[in-house]
């Protein structure tokens, strides 16, 4: 049995004392809802007020991004060192985002993957197709590459600490999202490609669904038995919202809602 993951992607909001008041407020709302893993993902500077927030809690810290590259002249990079002395678990890499806006290619994200691994954190590896793609019928085959590309510098020693994140660029931001059913297609197909990468172990591969994620569509698409959590974005900004999230991911989708 897989354990949900639910991961909050602030992307560039929050100063330190925002981020610190949402960590303050969130605790009480999931105190007790063991059921799924909870992931919060602040901007590089409010890592270490995050950290301090949820300190002795069960919430994991992860990074946006991180640097392939282990130390350096590299002005403006982070290392997975640096942040695993700051205490994250966690990092997001090839996000959509870092795909289109910075030109991040799937050889970059595997440099990445693997240099978080070199350090003990676990990598949130991003895939999805952009509108022009899924219309084009090319979604599978986007996905295919997308996946080969950026797991190969992963072997079977690193699928424990493996989550890929589903993410349609076109659902991103834009308040749509993939029907339940179709997620469900797309997150069966994912979980093919990765045990003919892994092999049997595979199966414990969580794979999130990320895009316009809300408390109303998350039980929904978590009753979809490939969908093991989200990533969310917008709807993690605020407490109430992304506490109503994690509640409805720690339920158990076959005993109704």
């Amino acid at each position: 049995m897989r354990r949900p993951i639910l991961a909050a992607n602030w992307k560039m909001n929050k100063t330190c004392g925002e981020a610190s008041a949402f960590a303050s407020a969130l605790l009480p709302r999931i105190a007790g809802e063991d059921g799924v893993e909870v992931v919060i993902a602040p901007p590089f500077t409010a890592l270490a007020a995050v950290a301090e927030a949820i300190a002795g809690s069960a919430v994991a810290l992860a990074a946006q991004n991180v640097s392939a590259e282990p130390s350096g002249a590299f002005t403006g990079e982070i290392s997975a060192a640096m942040l695993a002395d700051l205490g994250c678990r966690w990092a997001i890499v090839g996000h959509s985002e870092r795909r289109r806006l910075y030109g991040e290619d799937d050889a970059l994200v595997a440099r990445k993957a693997r240099a978080l691994r070199s350090q003990g954190l676990g990598a949130i590896v991003c895939v999805g197709e952009t509108l022009d793609q899924r219309e084009a019928g090319r979604t599978l085959a986007v996905l295919n590459e997308q996946l080969e590309g950026s797991l190969q510098e992963l072997s079977g020693e690193d699928v424990p600490h493996l989550v890929v994140a589903y993410e349609p660029v076109w659902a991103i931001g834009t308040g749509r999202t993939a029907d339940p059913e179709t997620a469900q297609e797309v997150h069966a197909h994912i979980r093919e490609k990765l045990a003919s990468r892994f092999g049997a172990d595979s199966g414990s591969i969580r794979i999130q669904y990320g895009g316009s994620v809300t408390p109303e569509n998350v039980y929904a698409l978590m009753a979809q038995p490939d969908v093991d959590g989200a990533l969310v974005g917008g709807a993690s900004l605020d407490p109430e919202s992304f506490g109503r999230i994690v509640c409805f991911g720690s339920e158990d989708p076959s005993q109704g809602s």
